[in-house]
């Protein structure tokens, strides 16, 4: 029976990773900083350590037949260096483990924003030029951990993937969803822009399928070995719609205040300077790169990763916020 290694196996894509692979009845490996008791209920085997320490990672590559590299550090706001050391250099480690282990299969969670350079993306297809600047760390940082993922495709038998995966959600989200809530329960919402952008998004057990479908066909003669592939819905939505459909299942009521794209752009590049002069601890509540995704359309296409490895959804916008509403209701409540 194969091994699976996923590190972040305990974070919100991760763990239905995991609960996939165990559900085809794999050995899974999860490596991450610490115990979760959904993993212990999966009966998987728990490896700690921080992405950050190779030598930790090169030991729980050991023995595995393929690697689903989830782990990473999201967000918008943050010094260079830890997104770096994570995201770059923790991807740089993992490569490092399967190199040094002969594994053969490396599945990497990449990300949309890793082409994201600011204007809009409307039904971008297939698209894997790197804007030549960054207004997001985790951007950036995402980008070079990506670039090293494709490069290592074909080095010593090994085959590689990456997935871009846009604005993953549904239940079990400790990140996007609780924060947006959050906000509009303090009043702290707003429009940006004229609320018209078409945005891609991706349930997460549609995206966490993903990434065994891609695993699947992983092999040196396959297509998808040294490719990268956008992850998301067959069809775009309006963010602001819904944003406001996500609120009112949280019985909350609709975002009415908003801001012109400008305004938000030269409100988030004083915020990021005043956060960096007085070393501001905690996230600007604005910032230039979140600007541009609140106002602009970007959405993609898919079509490739359904032609090369059988990407299909296998829940809909519809069912996904039915799954999701209980844990709405209890946000908007708290």
């Amino acid at each position: 029976m194969p091994t699976a290694l996923v590190t972040g196996g305990g974070g919100f894509l991760g763990l239905y990773i995991t609960e996939q692979l165990r559900e085809r009845g794999i050995n899974v490996r999860v490596y991450c900083r610490r115990r979760h008791p959904q993993l212990e209920k999966l009966g998987v085997e728990w490896s700690a350590g921080d992405v950050r320490d190779a030598e930790q990672v090169i030991r729980a590559c050991e023995g595995v037949d393929v690697v689903f590299h989830t782990a990473g550090l999201p967000g918008i706001w943050g010094p260079w260096r830890l997104y770096h050391e994570t995201n770059t250099q923790g991807t740089l480690n993992v490569i490092e483990g399967c190199r040094k282990h002969a594994i053969p299969k490396l599945v990497f969670t990449s990300s949309a924003s890793v082409v994201f350079d600011g204007s809009p993306h409307n039904h971008l297809f297939d698209q894997q030029s790197y804007p030549p600047r960054y207004l997001c760390h985790y951007s950036h940082s995402k980008a070079i951990a990506e670039r090293a993922v494709l490069a290592a495709n074909g080095n010593e038998g090994m085959t590689t993937v990456a997935l871009r995966p846009h604005l993953i959600w549904g239940p079990r989200d400790n990140h996007l969803v609780p924060r947006l809530i959050a906000r509009a329960r303090a009043g702290r919402l707003r429009r940006v822009g004229d609320g018209t952008n078409l945005i891609s998004i991706v349930y997460v057990e549609n995206a966490a399928a993903a990434h065994l479908q891609a695993a699947d066909v992983l092999a040196p003669d396959s297509p998808a070995a040294g490719q990268a592939y956008f992850v998301n819905e067959p069809a775009p939505v309006n963010l602001w719609e819904w944003i406001n459909e996500l609120l009112k299942r949280a019985g909350l009521p609709p975002v009415t205040k908003t801001m012109s794209l400008n305004a938000a752009w030269r409100g988030g590049a004083l915020l990021e300077a005043l956060h960096w002069l007085f070393r501001r601890s905690g996230e600007p509540t604005m910032t230039r790169f979140l600007a541009l995704q609140l106002a602009t359309t970007h959405y993609y296409d898919h079509a490739k990763a359904e032609r090369d490895f059988g990407y299909k959804t296998l829940v809909d916008v519809n069912e996904g916020l039915r799954r999701l509403e209980p844990e709405l209701r209890r946000l908007g409540t708290q």
